[in-house]
């Protein structure tokens, strides 16, 4: 058993890990900055209260992110490895990124590109793992405008969609192994358009009724579009977009 270390516990994907870790016998620390919502109470924008949350701490996950578009994300990873570093006892610091951050020039990805250097240059032995979009944001976006009479799409934008949950479990399985420095990636059990996404999520809850697809300029789309945010070759996933959908009660 191990002490570990979470940022973002709270999270999608963190909701998830947590009991998958303390079902492998850690002892899970979740790192809040808001009482009752983890173990400890800290903020990674300030610093405050990070050093006593790593104290011990021989496994970290890093997988919080500023709501903003991720903008003070480097400053958080920064101040997460100076207390990781000062405490000296972990052993395995895992962060969590996204297929295609070194290849689509958007600014969240740009962003957390930076993070994984940062983290890869530090003493702390690590772990970057990549996945692809959860299926839970591709869900959130068509909840966003799927009611709506008319909904307009960037439909021809292409996805390798995964379940959050299978991504946790990977995670976990990685953190219990030896420092990678880089994981392979991890994706979903198929591609596809946004025209199939939308259409799967329509035939099973009816909306959105009429969809029209839009296409924005710019280098970042067309990398979305040509399936950079995609691995192809890591379709490690189960759970389907379809199977997914239909999961989903509303």
């Amino acid at each position: 058993m191990s002490i570990v270390l979470v940022t973002g516990g709270s999270g999608t994907l963190g909701q998830q890990l947590v009991p998958i870790l303390a079902g492998h016998g850690h002892e899970v620390r979740v790192l809040s900055r808001s009482p009752g919502r983890g173990t400890h109470v800290g903020d990674l924008t300030t610093g405050e209260g990070v050093a006593a949350a790593a104290e011990g701490a021989e496994l970290v996950v890093h997988a919080a992110s500023d709501r903003r578009m991720g903008r003070s994300d480097p400053a958080q990873a920064a101040r997460l490895l100076s207390a990781v570093e000062s405490a000296g006892s972990c052993r395995h610091l895992l962060y969590l990124s996204i297929v295609g951050v070194d290849a689509i020039p958007f600014g969240y990805y740009q962003i957390k590109l930076e993070c994984e250097r940062l983290i890869e240059a530090s003493e702390v032995p690590s772990t970057t793992l990549r996945a692809t979009q959860f299926h839970e944001l591709l869900a959130m976006a068509l909840g966003a405008v799927g009611r709506w009479p008319v909904s307009v799409l960037p439909l021809d934008l292409v996805f390798q969609s995964v379940a959050a949950a299978e991504v946790a479990a990977r995670a976990a399985e990685v953190l219990d192994g030896e420092p990678l420095r880089r994981a392979p990636d991890f994706g979903g059990p198929e591609v596809l358009t946004g025209w199939q996404i939308a259409g799967a999520w329509r035939a099973v809850h009816g909306w959105p009724r009429r969809v029209f697809s839009v296409r924005l300029p710019g280098r970042a789309y067309r990398a979305f579009a040509d399936g950079l945010a995609t691995t192809p070759d890591h379709a490690d996933g189960r759970q389907t977009w379809a199977q997914f959908a239909r999961a989903q009660d509303f």
